[in-house]
């Protein structure tokens, strides 16, 4: 009965107990290295996924001749042009050509953004050379590798995050449980202690009365009383 006591204050204590935690940063201000991160888009930047990567363009007679697979950098680190996937079907057979970025025009129509490429059209695309590659293709094997050190690397990271934040969180609730706890033990074993005084006081009572009824019913009978010491009368 005392230790499912102890546990029921204990449980009580870690619901109530929720520590207020002031808010951390995530870093320390200090330890960042200056003109390294980006705060927000400036509104004359763009994102590539959003302007160039799997944009569809359209050449000079407004018909789809391409879209737009990948970027080129140079070596200052600056793109200087894209891989356009032209002519196939479904990614079969399709050639990629390399495009100057200044080649292209980025229009605004009903509010989207259109990537024309002026001048040119997909029968002129025909006899444009495929892009060559200074590395060869990473395989899907490779890329599939790389991708599950990817994921295993940012798994650990969090886990390891999550288990110091949730530490940290823990602590002050633990110890209050744990007071708590030796705070319901000490009174249960004083209202035990308490009780247990006042049943033998009160069995000692009901003992008493039980034996003086016993020896007013014997004298009642003309029977001797049976001796203090509880042997039987001569």
């Amino acid at each position: 009965m005392t230790l499912r006591i102890s546990l029921v204050a204990a449980a009580a204590a870690l619901l109530l107990a929720t520590p207020t935690l002031a808010e951390t940063p995530a870093a320390d201000a200090a330890a960042i290295p200056a003109n390294t991160f980006i705060d927000a888009q400036p509104e004359a930047n763009y994102l590539a996924k959003d302007v160039l990567i799997g944009a569809k363009v359209e050449g000079a007679d407004g018909k789809i001749i391409g879209d737009i697979e990948d970027v080129i950098l140079n070596d200052w680190n600056r793109v200087q042009g894209v891989i356009m996937g032209t002519g196939g079907f479904l990614g079969i057979a399709e050639k990629r050509v390399g495009v100057n970025l200044g080649a292209f025009e980025f229009q605004d129509r009903d509010g989207k953004r259109v990537v024309v490429l002026p001048g040119v059209t997909q029968e002129m695309l025909k006899s444009v050379p495929g892009f060559k590659r200074a590395e060869p293709k990473k395989s899907l094997l490779e890329r599939a590798m790389e991708k599950a050190r990817e994921l295993t690397d940012k798994s650990s990271e969090t886990a390891k995050e999550a288990y110091e934040k949730a530490k940290e969180q823990a602590g002050p609730a633990l110890e209050q449980a744990k007071e708590a706890a030796g705070k319901a033990y000490e009174t249960t074993k004083d209202a035990a202690g308490k009780a247990y005084e006042q049943t033998k006081d009160a069995a000692g009572k009901a003992y008493e009365k039980a034996k003086e009824a016993a020896e007013g019913a014997l004298k009642d009978d003309g029977a001797s009383p049976p001796p203090a010491d509880g042997q039987p009368p001569k």
